[in-house]
């Protein structure tokens, strides 16, 4: 398959280092000095089988750019979500000779704006859950394998799944793309923020009794959502998120909460959730409404309320913006908790 990439970021060299590992042709499309390093250095790809290296990239630095050097099968995009909209504003003038889009972004949102410009023939809903860690520029290394998943509900999939699974990327395959996104989000969602606002590992935000209160109510709100749009809640690659479900539901506190630390803690080392990340790099952006806005804006719809993702995606963006002082919440669960009440 001829492949363009969105970005050569921790996901976009994962997936397009692993798929022209395997064969596939692969052309990355990135900013200009990005361009110039990479093309200088090449990707490096810490995989579970050893480490290994792609030197001879095909990297463009526009979409006129990319499409002179011919036609592609297909298109992924697993840039941040702030990022989508001048993704769009990119594809604009080219809507003629944009491939189908595979999405392997969070959150619920970007498939929408995407079919929105393109159609909905041109989406194809995509998943993660691989843990990829950052080491530099086009240099990534696999934390936790678990796979990755995509929306069999496109003429693509079947080809797009062999090619990915030749790649060793675990793909599995889903009937249902909006289950599998919103079941994908509600992982993403879990420490994320209130990791990022109290300057805490996501464990020890589970392990603070008042903010394991707040965090499982930030996953019902999700969960109340899913059940009023008849979202199945489904397991993905390697996360039983149905168990975390009944789990959230069903247990009482005593019982879930050591269960639960465990699972956000376990295996991350020393490495912050991608809020957290983003917000001492100081990027001036954050994903947060992408994720817990999009929990606040599908719930307005259905005359749902969302107090806690509405709260935590106020905070962090007030946080992200500057408006508010990250030290006025570090390591301070009190101040978020009388914030909610």
């Amino acid at each position: 398959m001829r492949i363009l990439i969105f970005g050569a970021g921790a996901i976009g060299t994962y997936i397009g280092g692993s798929l022209a590992l395997a064969g596939e042709d692969v052309t990355f499309l990135e900013r200009t000095d990005v361009a110039k390093e990479l093309t200088k250095s090449g990707l490096k790809l810490g995989l579970p089988a050893g480490e290994q290296s792609v030197s001879d990239l095909c990297l463009v630095t526009s979409l006129d750019e990319a499409f002179s050097k011919g036609s592609y099968d297909l298109s992924i995009l697993a840039v941040k979500s702030f990022d989508t909209a001048s993704v769009l504003n990119m594809m604009k003038p080219l809507l003629d000779k944009m491939p189908p889009v595979l999405c392997f972004q969070n959150g619920v949102e970007n498939e929408p704006a995407i079919a929105a410009m393109l159609g909905e023939d041109h989406v194809i809903r995509g998943t993660v859950t691989t843990s990829i860690g950052r080491r530099g520029l086009g240099n990534i290394k696999v934390e936790r394998f678990r796979g990755t998943g995509i929306d069999l509900n496109h003429p693509l999939s079947p080809s797009i799944m062999e090619a990915c699974n030749r790649a060793g990327l675990g793909m599995l395959g889903y009937s249902d793309g909006q289950a599998m996104k919103w079941s994908k989000m509600m992982t993403n969602l879990m420490g994320n923020a209130s990791s990022a606002i109290l300057n805490w590992q996501p464990g020890k935000v589970y392990a603070h009794p008042g903010m394991f209160d707040l965090e499982r109510r930030q996953l019902l709100e999700v969960l109340n959502v899913m059940a009023a749009r008849n979202i199945p809640v489904v397991n993905l690659p390697g996360t039983p998120v149905r168990l975390l479900a009944m789990a959230i539901r069903y247990l009482p506190a005593f019982i879930c909460r050591p269960i639960l630390v465990k699972a956000v803690g376990g295996g991350r080392g020393a490495k912050m959730p991608s809020f957290h990340i983003d917000l001492y790099q100081g990027r001036g952006q954050s994903e947060v409404d992408w994720l817990n806005g999009a929990v606040v804006r599908a719930a307005e719809k259905l005359n749902l309320h969302a107090p806690v993702n509405r709260l935590l995606t106020d905070t962090l963006l007030k946080l992200t913006t500057g408006e508010w002082k990250k030290e006025e919440f570090d390591n301070q669960p009190e101040k978020i908790l009388a914030m909610l009440s």
